[in-house]
């Protein structure tokens, strides 16, 4: 008979909403107060020590500087207000440690909304060349003045590949409003594409090319014959195809290229590639002066440009006598970032 019921309470506290909770807790604490004052307890129901006393009575932490001075108290506190006020306060605590614990996996398994902007967003899981990408996200990351959120959109069934580093999101499609809405499309910095199928990754790339048209966008195809139609439509999408079969055939004939471009993109080791814009307050001038002094006084070499509002046309070794303008942007080989650059340097020796 206990058995059941025990089992019979159990499952009725199992059950409880918090509403009735509430209501139970409220319950406890008019019942406690109205059988302590029939108890003659004047000292436990005035109204500055009773919450106190039911809390740490109830939960039998019992501090002892309140206690019950009637025998009718003591039975009352004894049979009453510590078996049922322990009940209640393990079933808070339950309800607690289980709300807790179930908003930890749901973000683990991407089944949260997130509240953030001006984020990476990268859609798509490719296994371990996803794992990749991240993990250089967030060492690149490292390496500039502000701290964008890295958040990893997926259709897959994973949970979190690096949790405490990025935020996670799991959809059904990459191009419905209420799934795209939960990874905050909308104020994304930057929509990092990259999923097994080309077909997949041009349908992503056209719906958020419409829902965020400010952010910078990349996409990576297997099949290059795709990068000319996506253009077409998104000319502001920035296309990645593979180039492995080209790293081959060039070095064929110069040996070494596949190992100099790896070189140029590993963070790790050797140099690497980075870039920056010229800010506002700079005035027109030379490659060849920003040339020199990339040099001389950061140990770092220019290897290209691209002129404001044209980032798709990226001039790889141009003269030296071609003009930057504030908005444009250079791209460098440097040991490592190149955190604060010194532009008055560069207007000195105009």
């Amino acid at each position: 008979m206990f058995i059941k019921l025990r089992k019979m309470f159990i499952r009725i506290f199992a059950e409880m909403r918090w509403y009735t909770i509430v209501l139970a807790l409220l319950f406890y604490g008019l019942t406690s107060w109205l059988l302590l004052n029939l108890a003659d307890e004047t000292a436990l129901t005035q109204s500055e020590n009773f919450i106190y006393w039911l809390v740490v009575t109830g939960s039998t932490v019992g501090y002892g500087d309140l206690s019950p001075s009637t025998t009718a108290g003591k039975y009352l506190v004894s049979f009453y207000i510590i078996p049922l006020g322990l009940s209640i306060f393990a079933l808070v605590l339950g309800r607690v440690a289980t709300w807790v614990s179930n908003q930890w996996h749901k973000g683990a398994r991407g089944l949260k909304s997130l509240d953030v902007k001006d984020h990476i967003l990268v859609l798509g899981w490719n296994g371990h060349r996803t794992i990749r990408l991240l993990e250089l996200l967030i060492r690149e990351r490292a390496s500039i003045e502000d701290d964008p959120t890295i958040v990893l959109c997926v259709r897959a069934d994973i949970v979190n590949p690096l949790p405490n580093q990025i935020e996670f999101v799991k959809v059904t499609t990459f191009s419905k409003d209420a799934d795209m809405d939960r990874a905050c499309v909308d104020t994304a910095r930057v929509v990092l594409m990259d999923n097994p199928e080309d077909d997949l990754t041009m349908t992503t790339a056209l719906y958020c090319s419409q829902r965020n048209p400010n952010a910078q966008m990349v996409a990576y195809f297997n099949d290059e014959s795709l990068v000319g139609l996506l253009q077409k439509h998104c000319p502001n999408v920035e296309c990645t195809p593979s180039v492995a079969v080209e790293m081959l055939a060039k070095s064929a004939f110069d040996p070494g290229s596949s190992l100099l471009h790896h070189d140029l993109l590993d963070i790790n080791h050797g140099q690497a590639q980075y870039s920056v814009k010229i800010p506002a307050h700079v005035p027109p001038v030379k490659i060849e002066n920003i040339f020199e002094i990339l040099k001389r006084k950061y140990r770092a070499t220019l290897i290209g440009m691209v002129k404001a509002g044209d980032a798709l046309n990226i001039q790889v070794n141009p003269a030296l006598d071609a003009i930057l303008s504030p908005g444009d942007k250079i791209f460098y080989i440097a040991d490592e970032r190149i955190i604060k650059f010194q532009w008055d340097d560069f207007v000195e020796n105009l």
